[in-house]
């Protein structure tokens, strides 16, 4: 009769120990599935929510600059541009500062960086003098300058500075450029067309107009560029300039643009 007691105390005990390991094993495993599961939820202290969405995102600051982005980002700018084109070096004094136009095309990769096309042009009042056989000429003309440029925009983080600056949207430029040149002067047939690859830096800011669907811009660049004639002495082979053409250009433009 003892042994039979000892047997079924024995007995017991063991189905509680393989109870115990057996709630344990399932407790574990449940405990890992919903670590699993769990990330794609907000917060990992949250209990699992089976309805939740799923989340492509691996850390929580990329989900916050995507959201960010969609709601407050431009997807690409279409702006009209209108400003004053001058000249440095020789240039300034061969050629007369005048109004150019263009326009602005923007495709922005995210909140801070953006790529841009831009085309320029204008008239320019053109006078130069020639020296041969120590008799001075002196030539008048227009020349048309045209640009085609291909700009990186870097906009700068305004969040820490005061709150009328914050809804400005200052930016930095850089790029390349394509530059056609076309010279219509009195005297001189074999002066026609000619173009040149150059380098754009420049900056600008952005003022938001209505609720950020339009935007006014002014933008300051400097384009360096190398025409075929550059520090030559002479024109037409045989007769000499008083002064080389040489130099580079600037611009400071308005630009009034649509946001999308």
């Amino acid at each position: 009769m003892k042994t039979t007691g000892n047997i079924l105390h024995s007995g017991l005990l063991a189905l509680l120990l393989a109870a115990g390991m057996l709630l344990t094993s399932q407790a574990h495993a449940e405990s890992s599935d919903q670590k699993h599961y769990l990330i794609a939820q907000a917060d990992a202290d949250e209990a699992f929510d089976p309805f939740s969405d799923y989340s492509e995102f691996d850390e929580d600051s990329d989900e916050e600059a995507d959201v960010n982005f969609f709601r407050n980002g431009r997807f690409f700018t279409v702006g009209l541009a209108g400003g004053y084109t001058g000249f440095t070096g020789n240039f300034a004094d061969q050629y007369s500062a005048a109004p150019s136009f263009g326009l602005f095309l923007s495709y922005f990769f995210d909140l801070r960086l953006a790529l841009t096309l831009g085309f320029q042009t204008g008239d320019h009042a053109v006078k130069f003098s020639t020296l041969n056989a120590g008799n001075v000429t002196n030539y008048t003309g227009n020349v048309s300058l045209t640009s085609i440029n291909f700009d990186l925009k870097y906009y700068l983080n305004t969040q820490n500075v005061t709150r009328g600056l914050a809804d400005l949207n200052p930016y930095i430029l850089g790029g390349l450029g394509q530059f056609y040149r076309t010279y219509t002067i009195s005297g001189i047939d074999s002066y026609s067309r000619d173009s040149t690859m150059g380098f754009d830096i420049g900056a600008g800011v952005e003022v938001p107009l209505m609720r950020k669907k339009a935007y006014l811009g002014l933008q300051a660049a400097y384009h360096y560029v190398n025409f075929s004639d550059e520090n030559k002495s002479y024109v037409q082979g045989t007769e000499k300039l008083e002064k080389n053409l040489s130099g580079d250009f600037y611009d400071f433009t308005f630009i009034l643009g649509m946001n999308f």
